[in-house]
């Protein structure tokens, strides 16, 4: 992966991880009027699934290449920042309805311990389960990232006929969202490898460029993402389709996922031989892609405690400003340990691989 590519992946983490803040801060309590760019919340989602999938084939190709490698850095990473967003998410959420209890009127409260260890294991959406880690709706999507990495591992590090019959048993194991959302992840893995999209020329990939930005504009201006979901509830039935969460939307993302995949094979050509002007503003976007994985875990249980903490009207910008501001202070010092520890919990497991005479190559 070229320097350049990699800040442009970058910039899109960070572009994603606020367009998801956006989504859930636009709330009326907060600001009467509504956010701009606030309705690509769950597209920015589909997003981070590409972009997961294509950056985890990049590191097993690259860096990663032995399972005590992948499986110390997977696990530090989803769990340096999981663990302390779980119990974090509880202190937020005590703080806020202890002042305003009105804000937390859709957050979940009740089976504490369950939901603890449900999040703890990351478990929350297997089969026919949708268990909200208390105000923290974001948390599903890395209940189903997860296990995308286990998967995968199973695929790469084992024989290849044992690791795709094992990786098929988890995703039995696992259940239908799982199964009906792992083309998205996938679709990141298909196109770091397709050689393909790497031979068009610059007009191509230009083409490719404007095409999925058009592609992505109309998307929305359309509400095929709200159509699918229709459609999907009305195949399937209210019912049945309930139980499928976030995974109602499928069958949009599905075309999302092809746009977006769009635009990455046309930007890695192009900043192959012009990115000059990436490399330029490479430090601020890579220390702002470090908070983005806290950012996203904790933006939802922060502003809302912030919201009942600070108060104030909502028909004027500054309550949404300064909640905003509290919040991302709040996660640049969150993610400063969470990153320590990742690299720590990293250390440890590589340690204890060694002991136990795990062989790193």
């Amino acid at each position: 992966m070229g320097r350049s590519f990699s800040i442009y992946l970058d910039l899109i983490r960070v572009s994603a991880a606020f367009l998801v803040y956006l989504y859930h801060s636009n709330q009326r309590f907060l600001s009467e009027t509504e956010l701009p760019f606030s309705g690509y919340g769950h597209s920015a989602v589909v997003v981070f699934f590409v972009l997961s999938g294509f950056v985890i084939r990049h590191v097993t190709d690259t860096k990663e290449t032995h399972w005590p490698d992948y499986a110390a850095s997977r696990i530090a990473r989803i769990f340096s920042v999981t663990v302390p967003a779980i119990f974090l998410t509880l202190i937020c959420d005590a703080i806020g309805r202890a002042v305003e209890p009105a804000i937390y009127a859709h957050s979940a409260s009740g089976q504490v311990l369950a939901r603890v260890v449900l999040s703890l294991l990351l478990l929350n959406e297997v089969w026919l389960m949708s268990v909200m880690s208390f105000s923290n709706l974001p948390f599903w999507s890395i209940c189903v990232e997860f296990w995308y990495y286990a998967a995968f591992a199973l695929v790469v590090f084992l024989p290849r006929r044992k690791g795709w019959l094992a990786a098929a048993l988890l995703a039995i194991a696992l259940g239908p969202k799982f199964i009906l959302l792992a083309p998205i992840w996938c679709s990141g893995v298909v196109l770091y490898r397709w050689r393909w999209p790497r031979r068009l020329g610059r007009r191509s990939s230009l083409a490719l460029v404007a095409l999925s930005l058009v592609g992505i504009w109309q998307f929305h201006a359309r509400g095929i993402d709200a159509w699918s979901c229709d459609w999907l509830k009305a195949t399937l039935g209210q019912d049945r389709a309930q139980y499928l969460g976030f995974a109602n939307y499928v069958v949009g993302d599905y075309l999302l996922a092809m746009l977006v995949c769009m635009n990455f094979a046309g930007m890695r050509n192009l900043l192959a031989g012009a990115g000059g002007w990436l490399i330029a503003v490479e430090r601020p976007v890579r220390l702002l892609a470090a908070c983005t994985f806290t950012l996203y875990l904790l933006h939802m249980p922060l502003f809302l405690m912030w919201s009942a903490v600070v108060g104030g009207n909502p028909a004027r910008p500054w309550y949404w400003l300064t909640v905003t501001g509290l919040m991302l202070a709040s996660v640049v010092l969150i993610s400063r340990q969470t990153e320590a520890q990742r690299y720590r919990l990293r250390g440890w497991l590589l340690g204890l691989f060694e002991r136990r005479g795990v062989a790193m190559a």
